[in-house]
């Protein structure tokens, strides 16, 4: 399972409206700390599979979503649960932390 794709186009639909727990991958190309934790996310997207949605806003793609939601320095991480945020990750963090994130959404379930 590869992290997904999200878009100023279908971020309402995948992430906002998503019945399971969504994590958010703000990014940019030119960003060194996103390359570091771009495996993390795509190895999580894997492991929660089915549980958790996992995908990626590149920022200079979709400045409309960055906006919404006031992403100022990336690598950001949102968590959405029931369609509003739920914990924010700012900053390249080991997996561990990541994932201790994603497990406290799944139990509040």
């Amino acid at each position: 399972m590869k992290a997904l794709e999200f878009t100023d186009a279908n971020f309402a639909t995948e992430v906002e409206q998503s019945n399971i727990p969504v994590l958010v991958d703000f990014w940019a190309v030119w960003c060194g700390p996103c390359k570091m934790i771009a495996p993390i996310i795509e190895e999580l997207a894997g492991e929660y599979d089915g549980k958790v949605k996992i995908g990626k806003v590149d920022v200079d793609s979709n400045p409309e979503t960055a906006m919404k939601f006031g992403i100022r320095s990336i690598p950001t991480l949102l968590i959405f649960k029931d369609g509003k945020i739920a914990d924010t990750i700012v900053g390249a963090v080991p997996k561990p932390q990541i994932a201790a994130k994603l497990d406290a959404q799944l139990v509040t379930a």
